[in-house]
């Protein structure tokens, strides 16, 4: 199975949220979109549209934990490593896509084709999809 047939059945829409957006906006963007986390872009005029990195609730709690109330207030870019952008593309398979995930440390993945954000894959995304294809965790496992 590959990150193309989770991608089908999914919502086409992209939460995204500007780099210099802080952290209360991306809070809001989740909570509006129920969903745990958002692709940050940069928009610049040299190099349009661009997928930098992932902000997510783990980074909402930081923020907060680390800088109190005044978290809310910092900007996406502060919490985020650009240098670090995980991400996938549709052809992948969702085995591959997992250990990225696990070695990573993260449960979300920008699916990202010919330069283009086409989608996030989450964790559950894989989960749901491996149980209706009938496929468990077992078989997932590294030998």
């Amino acid at each position: 199975m590959r990150v193309e047939d989770i991608l089908r059945t999914k919502n086409t829409r992209i939460a995204t949220v500007r780099m210099n957006e802080t952290v209360a906006i991306a809070a809001q963007l989740m909570r509006a979109g129920n969903i745990s986390a958002v692709v940050v872009k940069d928009v610049c005029r040299t190099e349009g549209n661009v997928a930098v990195g992932m902000f997510s609730e783990r980074d909402v709690v930081r923020a907060i934990a680390s800088h109190g109330a005044a978290g809310v207030d910092l900007k996406v870019s502060n919490l985020i490593s650009v240098q670090e952008l995980v991400s996938c593309r549709s052809t992948d398979t969702l085995e591959h896509v997992r250990h990225l995930m696990n070695a990573n440390h993260i449960r979300h993945v920008p699916v990202i084709d010919d330069a283009t954000l086409i989608g996030v894959i989450s964790i559950r995304d894989i989960s749901t999809a491996l149980e209706k294809d009938g496929i468990g965790a077992a078989q997932l496992a590294p030998a």
